[in-house]
């Protein structure tokens, strides 16, 4: 099951069913099965139908108002929680798993292990309605209360509550546009920038390069694309300072970030968060630096090693004993 996030062609995590998006087909027959005529189905026999116009027709609620309103409750018990006279409607295989699983679909939520579909099967065969509980995961893991944790980078769960995967930066990213783009600002408040810090830190704590992270996010939606570019242009000219600032300090040959600080002006506590990005910024530069020139050196040594029977091993002995042929490698 993926966590699924109805971002824009969204990569966006998914409910951990192996066919979660099913949920959205198999509520909207559930919907559709309440008729109007089906709830006006205890009108008086014989009883004309009202007409359109007239001095006695009824004002008050529309003809087929009655219809509509009967066929809601069924709609939204099968498909979301729902305002019913002040109470929610919860869908019942969701009351059952809270029950369950109190540490996961309880008062706190915490990300689901992909998977989790399945071991929910296992775990109480017969009990839930196949169908029924992809409709309930599927509405789980699109409510905002799951997305926002998911949005935090926290792990994957499995049923017994123990952290079992690292969050993909890409479930987090599509995680926080989807929450963002449901939140509706407040008096003076800037949701795009909140957003865009938000998106910097998932940026961060992705340990991705700003290529890999983009490649992993990016969408075909302009206006996300658009906040994304922000984000990581900012990240960018953050670093650019961090890695100057490191600099600076290793030039100055002070080893007191406080004095290092005052000298030019800063908060000491916002130095030290500088510094220690420049070290990882530098640290990370030189990891990839290593891994490039060892995959250099692999390739050099794959490109220098003698073909078998080339006679740098004296001919066609060179296929002798030991040397391993095609027909050995097949097998």
């Amino acid at each position: 099951m993926n966590d699924t996030v109805n971002a824009p062609d969204s990569k966006a995590p998914e409910a951990q069913a192996p066919d979660a998006a099913s949920a959205a087909p198999a509520v909207a027959d559930s919907a559709a099965a309440a008729s109007p005529e089906g709830a006006r189905g205890d009108a008086p026999a014989g009883r004309r139908p009202g007409r359109r116009g007239g001095r006695n027709r009824r004002r008050g609620t529309p003809e087929g108002a009655a219809g509509d309103a009967a066929a809601a409750p069924a709609a939204t018990a099968a498909s979301a929680p729902a305002q019913n006279g002040g109470r929610r409607t919860i869908h019942p295989a969701l009351e059952q798993l809270a029950q369950l699983y109190p540490h996961l679909f309880g008062a706190q939520f915490l990300p689901l292990k992909r998977g989790i579909f399945q071991d929910l099967q296992d775990a109480h065969p017969g009990v839930f309605e196949r169908d029924a509980l992809k409709v309930a995961l599927g509405l789980h893991t699109r409510s905002t209360r799951y997305l926002q944790v998911v949005a935090e980078g926290r792990p994957r769960h499995d049923l017994g509550g123990q952290a079992v995967e690292a969050m993909a930066p890409e479930h987090v990213y599509h995680a926080l546009t989807e929450v963002y783009r449901r939140r509706k600002p407040r008096d003076g408040e800037d949701l795009q920038a909140k957003l865009r810090r938000r998106i910097a830190q998932a940026f961060e704590a992705s340990g991705l390069d700003r290529i890999g992270y983009d490649a992993l996010v990016r969408s075909r939606d302009e206006k996300a694309n658009a906040v994304l570019d922000e984000a990581l242009a900012e990240v960018a000219e953050r670093d650019a300072k961090a890695e100057a600032l490191l600099r600076a300090f290793e030039a100055s040959g002070s080893a007191d970030v406080a004095q290092f600080a005052d000298m030019y002006g800063m908060d000491v506590r916002a130095a030290e968060r500088s510094l220690q990005r420049g070290r990882q910024l530098r640290s990370a530069a030189q990891a990839r630096a290593a891994a490039a020139e060892a995959g250099t050196e692999t390739e050099a040594v794959a490109v220098d090693a003698p073909a078998p029977g080339d006679g740098a091993h004296g001919g066609d002995d060179a296929a002798g004993e030991g040397a391993a042929t095609p027909a050995d490698e097949a097998k």
